[in-house]
């Protein structure tokens, strides 16, 4: 749960809102291919889209209120009621929300925006009406007292914390500052410390009165369910909650943007270069320019990525977000830690300044349509994405549908996309952003990983009467269906095709795997060799090289990754063609020698930024604390073992990795078993493996000590903690299922768990905290990681100690059992809720050399665990006294 900040840079973008006052009147629905519109009487909106990919449902309710209509003083006012509409409300308390919550299989989340507040839950479609239920009862009212306010704030300002340690956040609230200065655009929705210690119960509960009403909302339900039922449902919980006025939205008075430089140190490995300019926002007419525009600048065959392309930069491309009178966009690069971005600023100043003057290409404007509208059709292969998809047109960008802005794509012309980069991309308005990597001090030896004279009283978890409209939720499960039962079939040639059949879209995606272990493959003194291969691939095949053969997935529409996982999305009736591309790249790659050189000339200095990154550090103190010296995980590329790579090298390391006999690859969506098989049999059937196989599976470890790591970290203001053991426990031993069940117990139900009841929701310590069991073959690695200010890490970790003992000295209850055992069961539909999470879990299994139907299997051994088993469990193999603990964070004083 959190405040909805999607930061992209190199993977984070905030997806900002836009609002509109809407209409209102007497509750008329109306349908339109699949779509069941109405507005209640009380003027909310409602919109039900039926996709019958699993059975499932999502329900998102919108409030059209955020950060923007925050008080002045209070920036983080729409955040902190966000997290308050989890303490409870008339009717509702937090114990009963957050047990309701698990019971249905514990997906939910929560999103604070500029102009909206988003709640969202996934659940069993026969679940809809608990769900339902309870987002009415918040709509009513909410619990917001001075001791429950007390309780929560801790950890929200422990998200502070955690947002400001996070560099790319700092980029991001940096720029809406600059860009956006003197509007309730210059800040998003986070808050800060003081404004919240300053925050009273009193104006929490005024701003929901103020906003929280049915007039000033929209409900989305999208998933298997007869629209006709749940609009019916909808009316009965919803029309007799009362309408209100709603204040008047805050105006927006744009200045012009002054030509800045914004510069913020980092811990990441590789410094960031970025040149910003303001573009339309959602109300513009030539918003849907903006976009294409955009997104032409971030073609793969476009400048930027050539400096990628031609090793000038570790990577670059082009990002854009948008708000209701204005967006942004950035150029951006990833340089070398050490190295002078100036030069990278000025070329890409350059570059974008030659399409300002001389256009950008026809075909790649083009090309960029084809690709949004391909896009769109993908967008239904997820209930959860589609319900996010449609908020986003209804609730934030104000449209009709998500088709309004696929229609509008449609209509640019290659003059609307020159105009905007004339008017927008103007050298007087571009913003300038480094982040320069500094290096904060190797890892050093703690005195003591424990947490000493701390103590904690122990609280008895007391079960929760549940709402008599709610009861049924916990009652023993059944073990469910599973709509997967793919067909497998293994070629002449060793490769394990699995397809599941799939009409919820015109699209078919391809999901594969080679199975590898790049610290046992790659030969000694060659360490990085993997990683070369891999941004080899993206430099086309024999047959085309790279802007040919993005040019080649543009004419289809189709996206495709390749290395030693790779994918594909395309129409239904470009498959074959898109398959014809994957099999091209993955089996003839060009690994042409001009682009080794480049590549290998990026890496070095990429590798040896990393060596030195705090993060990186932290990640690989945990692995020194567990793992002996001698260990395979522990090897790792340097500069010294990148230079005596040769091309040579490389390609004989590809011959050993890619084999047939080692891969898996899923074909899911709009095609047949037997068209699937024919298709990758002819592109992937003469595919051939020479020599032994390859060794993939690691040796098992002994047992680790206890040990105590602090990591340097000076761009950060809070402790990163990960406290964690080794032992021989192996994904196939009979103590694997009441280990994840206690698991479950401990943090699997948010506020219904264990580990966040004590450290989040009694003291506050963190904002969020996970105990975790990764198992393979021959080991496995337990851990719990959480983040708090410094002074609190040893009494968050006294803490974790006495839940991980009582694990081992007292049987759970027999409420915490069933809860966990519900959320296990309960979550396996809903993992099979999209096409990417259906291929995945195939994918994953397949690897494993699991049962397809494994997740089935699971739960009907989980009903059948008792408390004893998950005692003896953890008894058996947590040594408590043995957790090796390592700390990134601020500079020790």
């Amino acid at each position: 749960m959190g405040q909805g900040r999607l930061k992209k840079i190199l993977g984070y973008l905030l997806i900002m809102a836009a609002l509109l006052n809407l209409p209102s009147g007497p509750a008329k629905a109306a349908t339109e291919m699949g779509v069941t519109r109405a507005t209640l009487k009380n003027g909310l909106r409602v919109v039900i889209v039926r996709n019958t990919l699993a059975p499932v449902v999502t329900t998102q309710i919108n409030y059209l209120v955020g950060s923007n209509e925050a008080p002045e003083g209070f920036p983080g006012m729409a955040h902190a009621l966000e997290h308050m509409m989890f303490r409870g409300s008339p009717g509702l308390s937090s114990a009963q929300l957050s047990n309701l919550i698990a019971a249905m299989g514990g997906n939910f989340n929560a999103a604070t925006q500029q102009t909206v507040t988003q709640y969202f839950f996934t659940v069993p479609a026969s679940d809809l009406e608990i769900a339902l239920n309870m987002e009415a009862i918040r709509m009513r009212d909410v619990l917001s007292t001075e001791t429950l306010l007390r309780r929560k704030r801790g950890a929200i300002e422990q998200e502070v914390a955690q947002d400001l340690s996070n560099p790319q956040y700092m980029f991001y609230s940096r720029l809406l500052n600059v860009i956006f200065a003197g509007t309730p655009y210059a800040h998003d929705a986070l808050g800060t410390r003081p404004s919240f210690q300053k925050t009273s119960a009193k104006m929490l509960k005024d701003f929901y009165k103020k906003w929280y009403a049915p007039n000033n909302a929209i409900l989305m339900v999208v998933g298997d369910v007869d629209p006709a039922v749940a609009l019916t449902t909808i009316k009965r919980l919803f029309e007799p909650i009362p309408r209100r006025a709603v204040p008047a939205r805050p105006k927006i008075q744009l200045q012009p943007v002054k030509p800045t430089t914004i510069e913020i140190d980092s811990d990441l490995p590789y410094g960031i270069a970025a040149v910003a300019y303001r573009l339309p926002g959602y109300d513009d007419p030539d918003f849907a320019a903006g976009i294409v525009l955009a997104d032409a600048l971030d073609s793969r065959r476009g400048n930027l990525y050539g400096l990628a392309a031609e090793g000038k930069a570790l990577a670059a491309g082009f990002d854009a977000t948008a708000l209701p009178k204005a967006g942004f966009g950035y150029a951006h690069s990833e340089y070398p830690q050490g190295q002078d971005s100036s030069a990278l600023i000025a070329e890409m100043k350059q570059i974008i300044d030659a399409y300002v003057k001389s256009g950008v290409p026809p075909d790649l404007v083009e090309a960029t349509k084809r690709r949004e509208v391909a896009e769109a059709e993908f967008r239904k292969n997820s209930i959860s994405g589609l319900a996010a998809e449609w908020s986003q047109a209804l609730a934030v960008e104000g449209r009709n549908s998500p088709d309004d802005d696929i229609e509008a794509i449609k209509k640019v012309t290659v003059a609307d996309v020159n105009r905007v980069a004339k008017k927008y991309l103007t050298k007087d308005t571009g913003v300038v952003a480094i982040l320069t990597p500094r290096k904060s001090g190797n890892p050093v030896a703690s005195e003591s990983s424990r947490p000493g004279a701390e103590s904690f009283a122990s609280k008895e978890t007391k079960a929760v009467p549940l709402p008599a409209w709610a009861k049924r939720t916990l009652d023993p499960l059944a073990v469910p269906t599973s709509k997967v039962n793919p067909t497998v079939t293994v070629l002449a040639n060793g490769l394990r095709l699995i397809v599941q059949p799939e009409t919820i879209s015109d699209t078919v995606s391809v999901y594969g795997a080679v199975k590898n272990r790049p610290e046992l493959e790659a030969p000694k003194g060659k360490e990085g060799v993997d990683q070369i291969l891999d941004e080899l691939f993206s430099y086309g095949s024999v047959k085309l090289d790279r802007l040919a053969f993005q040019e080649a997935l543009d004419e289809i529409g189709a996206q495709a990754s390749v290395g030693t996982r790779f994918s594909l999305q395309v129409l239904s009736d470009r498959f074959e063609r898109g398959v014809e591309l994957l099999g091209d790249n993955l089996l003839h790659p060009a690994l042409p020698k001009a682009a080794f050189e480049a590549v290998k000339q990026r890496t070095r200095p990429a590798v040896a930024g990393r060596l030195q990154s705090p993060v990186y550090l932290s990640q690989r103190a945990f692995l020194q604390a567990i793992y002996p010296k001698n260990d395979p995980t522990l090897r790792q590329a340097t500069p010294d073992t990148v230079s005596s790579i040769e091309l040579e090298s490389v390609r004989a390391y590809y011959e050993k990795v890619f084999r047939p006999d080692l891969t898996t690859i899923i074909v899911i969506g709009k095609v047949t078993p037997e068209q699937a098989k024919a298709v990758i049999e002819k592109y992937f059937g003469e595919w051939k493996a020479t020599g032994p196989k390859p060794v993939t599976d690691l040796p098992p470890v002994p047992r680790n000590k206890p040990t105590a790591t602090v990591v340097p970290d000076r761009s950060r203001v809070q402790d990163e903690v990960t406290l964690g053991q080794t032992f021989e426990l192996t994904r196939q031993d009979a103590d694997y299922y009441p280990l994840q069940l206690g698991m479950n117990v401990l943090s699997g139900a948010f506020y219904a768990s264990r580990l966040y009841r004590d450290l989040r929701e009694n003291t506050g310590l963190v904002y969020s905290v996970g105990a975790d069991l990764q198992s393979g073959k021959t080991r496995s690695v337990f851990s719990v990681s959480y983040a708090c200010d410094p002074p609190n890490v040893a009494k968050a970790r006294a803490l974790v100690e006495r839940n991980l003992r009582e694990m081992q000295t007292k049987p759970v209850t027999s409420e915490e059992l069933l809860q966990a055992k519900t959320l296990l069961v309960r979550a396996i539909p809903l993992s099979e809720s999209s096409i990417h999470g259906i291929a995945g879990g195939l994918l994953d299994r397949s690897l494993k050399d699991l049962a397809l139907d494994e997740p089935i299997q699971a739960a009907k051994r989980y009903k059948d665990l008792k408390s004893a088993d998950v005692q003896a469990a953890f008894s058996k193999w947590l040594v408590v006294d043995d957790l090796a603990q390592v700390v990134l964070g601020p500079n020790p004083k």
